[in-house]
């Protein structure tokens, strides 16, 4: 299909603008032009392709999901000619990998790189997106796509003074691409969540005197991370479809052994044991290996909760440092659980010193370095590891409106509005790839992408081939489906949590669960039925009829 200028004040248009660059936006471009035919555009303020993984470049940063999961599963023969080095790839080799998709499908040339989407408005006359860009580019599209990621928008740091400081700051969320060197240096880092935690090891080897500012505790456990064997890659290459498989439809999304019921149905030694292997084991196994109601029982909880206080307080051999690292007053996994490489060792050491700020907070940076009450802190250079505005940050800084000049700021005032994830009411043919209110948080997240870019392709096959120019969820629709999300959420722990999953780490963002927390297979047979008998729930308008309105039955009982 061929791209036309429009209205020539908009510039060139296209069939579909997708913004981002990383693992969503890689697929969702092939898959619509190479599978669908489209004219497409991607745009990206990255220079290059990789997404987060593209800026998260700091000393230690690493996945947390396994290698071989955390890959596209789309094609076999990309699936068998990438082999992985380690159990958990660091990020340089993450973004080797997407460079390399990026040139075996030819992807560069319809990707524009160093461009940041500053408003995107839905033209009702013309049923188009108009899009505007930070180089004053205007763009038109029939379809928009977000493929911006939950966790990019950075979380911006708040403390007075920070302009005064004299030395160098860093912040993990945009990391300089040349190496830093802290050798002989006095360091700090604020925020020990899991950037912190892959990062603070790191510099501990390299600096002089290394402070940490820790908030909140958190519950660590280990990633017993490994080099891969040729023999054991081989075996997983031959493998690839049964690994898959349990990703897409699990709880998690990873194909660790299965929960082994209810911990509080267990004995005190079998509770011991299966924790002791799951810890072992590392990666997730201890958050969704163990049992299956530590998420849902706060009973339960606490045995996993008091079996990760006692690993921490055996690591650390001050014992007042090691209460200062001990996780109290929330419940384990309702923060996304950290995995550690000797990051509590690192306090062990005689240059490493732990500051607790919950009690206390910064009361400003100075030009030297960390006011808390009396005392000062002096540092040569500072880091930032304080996380992200996630799951709505992206979406909310781009200037999105809908129709009847609704932004999208002002219809998720409350909390995001959304349908599965997918779309949002009085925004059509706005998707979301792995938007809030959908379990990508929970998920191996390219699988997650796979599935979300597969609907979103398929929705728009569909209007094509029906004479459709626009679709958008019923409000009706998407109202019942975020009660059913709410619902599912306030059957786990998580909500009575501060955290990036409520939004809380942001000051003056609504407080409200932004995950799906039902099963796998449950949020996928919502998909299917959503996407069945001609788009339930969704308004429709035909080129030449009427508009189409149908309605969502009522979500499926779900689980936890």
């Amino acid at each position: 299909m061929s791209m036309n200028t429009g209205d020539m004040s908009w510039g060139i248009e296209y069939e579909a603008v997708i913004v981002g660059a990383g693992f969503a936006g890689l697929y969702a471009l092939h898959r619509l032009r190479d599978t669908l035919g489209l004219t497409v555009k991607v745009f990206d303020i990255a220079g290059d392709v990789g997404g987060t993984r593209y800026w998260n470049r700091y000393p230690g940063a690493r996945c947390d999901i396994e290698s071989w999961h955390y890959s596209y599963s789309f094609s076999e023969e990309l699936q068998q000619e990438w082999t992985w080095s380690e159990r958990f790839a660091g990020q340089s080799e993450i973004l080797r990998y997407l460079q390399h998709v990026a040139d075996r499908f030819d992807l560069r040339r319809d990707i524009q790189f160093d461009t940041a989407v500053t408003a995107a408005t839905y033209d009702e006359a013309t049923d188009r997106w108009d899009i505007e860009t930070n180089d004053g580019e205007r763009t038109r599209a029939r379809y928009l796509i977000s493929a911006v990621g939950n966790l990019s928008a950075i979380k911006e740091p708040d403390f007075a003074g920070v302009e005064q400081f004299s030395g160098p700051i860093y912040s993990t969320t945009r990391w300089p691409h040349e190496q830093i060197d802290f050798t002989g240096l006095r360091v700090g880092v604020i925020g020990t969540g899991s950037s912190g935690i892959q990062i603070i090891p790191e510099i501990a080897e390299q600096a002089a005197h290394l402070t940490v500012f820790q908030r909140t505790a958190n519950y660590a456990t280990p990633l017993r991370n490994i080099p891969l064997a040729r023999a054991r890659s081989d075996r997983i290459k031959a493998s690839y479809r049964e690994l898959r498989a349990p990703s897409r439809d699990s709880f998690g999304g990873l194909p660790y052994a299965r929960a082994h019921g209810d911990a509080l149905a267990a004995t005190a030694e079998q509770r011991q044991r299966i924790y002791e292997e799951c810890w072992n084991e590392g990666g997730f196994a201890f958050f969704v290996g163990s049992f299956s109601d530590i998420l849902s029982d706060r009973e339960a909880n606490e045995t996993a909760a008091e079996f990760i206080r006692a690993k921490i307080r055996e690591r650390v051999t001050d014992p007042n440092t090691a209460e200062l690292l001990v996780p109290r007053g929330y419940a384990y996994g309702t923060k996304r659980p950290p995995l550690e490489t000797n990051y509590y060792e690192t306090f062990n050491l005689d240059h490493v010193d732990l500051i607790d700020v919950g009690k206390e907070p910064i009361a400003e940076i100075t030009a030297r370095g960390i006011q808390i009450g009396n005392t000062e802190y002096s540092m040569d250079t500072m880091i930032f590891a304080l996380g992200f505005d996630a799951m709505t940050g992206p979406l909310l800084r781009m200037g999105i409106t809908g129709r009847v000049g609704l932004t999208l700021n002002e219809a998720w005032s409350a909390g995001p509005q959304t349908y599965l994830g997918l779309m949002t009411h009085d925004f059509p043919n706005l998707f979301m790839i792995t938007g809030p209110q959908c379990p990508a948080a929970f998920s191996v997240t390219p699988i997650a992408i796979e599935n979300h870019v597969h609907w979103i392709s398929d929705c728009i096959a569909y209007l094509r081939d029906h004479d459709a120019v626009s679709i958008e969820p019923t409000r009706h629709a998407q109202d019942r489906l975020v009660a059913h999300t709410n619902k599912l959420a306030e059957r786990t722990l998580l909500p009575s949590t501060n955290s990036w999953y409520t939004g809380a780490n942001i000051p003056g963002k609504p407080r409200v669960c932004m995950v799906y927390t039902g099963s796998g297979s449950g949020y996928q047979a919502a998909c299917r039925e959503a996407a069945g008998e001609g788009y339930t729930g969704f308004h429709l308008r035909l080129l030449s009829s009427a508009p189409a309105s149908r309605q969502q039955p009522t979500p499926a009982a779900d689980t936890a």
